[in-house]
């Protein structure tokens, strides 16, 4: 099924829905009250409902994880608003394709009646093809309603999105499921053979997926169960339903923001929660250790030093022993980190410096400091006047190192938290002995 309740792709819907369909495709809304979950967007004050209400429909990308209603709530828009309906994939669909649906709408228009077009998928088409429906749009030849999973603001090009509104379906909540399934024991004429317990199970077993919902409540209908399920009775009989996880779409780079803030934000409970999340979902566990030894180093840095040794013995604990026993080093260090006193100090210092290096990067250190292994070199200065700090008075001379043209900078301020608040003291401490030495 192309959506949540809606499976026909072209002219305008049957009265009724077919009997003997699928429990989703016999549940498709009819009319836009019946939409669950998004009354944000076709509530009286929805931006939908105000289209709606006016007669007029601009083109929209409907952005929304999988089984919100993305479908049916094109076929309603096309309904409401006196469009012809034509529904593509952009899987399935190609140059050719596209030339024929604007040719067909061209002369449909030329007899007065406009045309919705339902692209299922909009992110997949490439750049140029995405190009190819701005004239259409631009004279109103067609109405564009676009379905992604993907944000489109990574997967559309900019003057498509000038030209269409972007709203965002809400995952389904476990009140708009419950209605789900209120609807389909409605339809049926009996209650799901599930104990009050299993009922919440199998809702949360959707992940906010409507028709993943709905099928599952079919296959448990079908079944000739005569008492009430439990819910690990339940889990016997249907399939669990795996995290919605792309690793190189924007779900992977969400879960990764998230566990790096919260490992920021010194909350090891959160950490966890996402890092169980990606590597349940399949993460490559590598990929999470890269991340752990980036933050030892950006978010904790010598505020203490072991966070960093935490992590890469993690790293090597895991390719010495694999999965799934390996799996718990990466969680000691995750949780390591997530506990350990924050700094960017040492970040910030880096690019500081690395700023300063490119502004003055032909500067001459001063010659004190300079190596003079021939003859030559020490005749014309090099390393001369230089004191070795270990045979003074407090192994520390204050000599200075920078380039003449260059006054001294402090790229690296450490904070007061954790082994850095030490560093901190020891840095003032040669401040002071500089300042004396130099007077």
């Amino acid at each position: 099924m192309p959506g949540l309740f809606d499976e026909e792709t072209d002219q305008q819907r049957e009265p009724e829905n077919a009997p003997d369909g699928p429990l989703a495709d016999r549940l498709r809304p009819r009319h836009l009250d019946d939409i669950v979950g998004q009354d944000h967007l076709v509530g009286k004050d929805g931006t939908i409902g105000r289209m709606v209400a006016a007669g007029k429909l601009a083109s929209i990308i409907l952005w929304g994880p999988p089984g919100t209603g993305k479908t049916s709530l094109a076929r309603l828009l096309a309904d409401q608003t006196d469009l012809h309906f034509k529904a593509i994939s952009a899987v399935f669909s190609g140059v050719a394709d596209l030339k024929k649906v604007f040719a067909e709408a061209e002369m449909r228009l030329q007899s007065g009646k406009a045309t919705l077009l339902f692209v299922d998928e909009i992110h997949r088409f490439n750049r140029s093809q995405q190009d190819s429906f701005l004239p259409y749009v631009e004279s109103g030849t067609v109405v564009l309603v676009g379905a992604t999973t993907e944000n489109p603001s990574f997967e559309l090009n900019a003057a498509l999105l000038s030209r269409a509104q972007v709203l965002i379906l809400n995952r389904l909540d476990a009140t708009a499921l419950t209605r789900l399934l209120i609807k389909a024991e409605k339809l049926e004429g009996k209650s799901l053979p599930l104990t009050t317990e299993a009922k919440e199970a199998l809702i949360a077993s959707a992940d906010g997926d409507g028709r993943f919902l709905l099928n599952q409540a079919e296959t448990l209908f079908s079944l000739n169960i005569k008492d009430p399920l439990e819910p690990t009775e339940l889990a016997k009989i249907l399939h669990r339903r795996m995290a919605v996880y792309d690793k190189d779409r924007e779900g992977h780079y969400n879960l990764i923001s998230a566990l790096h803030k919260a490992m920021r934000g010194s909350d090891p409970q959160a950490s966890l929660y996402y890092l169980a999340r990606m590597l349940v979902a399949g993460e490559q566990p590598l990929f999470l250790l890269r991340r752990i030894v980036r933050f030892a180093s950006e978010d904790i840095g010598i505020a203490d030093p072991q966070a960093l040794v935490q992590a890469l013995a993690a790293k090597q604990a895991y390719e010495f022993l694999g999965s799934p026993e390996g799996e718990l080093a990466i969680v000691q260090a995750c949780l390591y980190c997530a506990t350990a006193p924050k700094s960017n100090a040492v970040y910030k210092a880096q690019k500081a410096a690395w700023k300063s290096a490119k502004n003055t990067g032909s500067l001459m250190p001063p010659q004190n400091i300079l190596n003079a292994p021939t003859k030559l070199m020490k005749e014309i200065g090099y390393g001369a006047g230089y004191s070795y700090d270990h045979e003074t008075d407090d192994g520390f001379s204050g000599d200075n190192y920078w380039p003449e043209e260059m006054e001294p900078e402090h790229f690296y301020q450490p904070v007061d938290r954790g082994f850095e608040h030490k560093v901190r003291e020891r840095l003032e401490y040669w401040e002071n002995l500089r300042a004396e030495k130099a007077g």
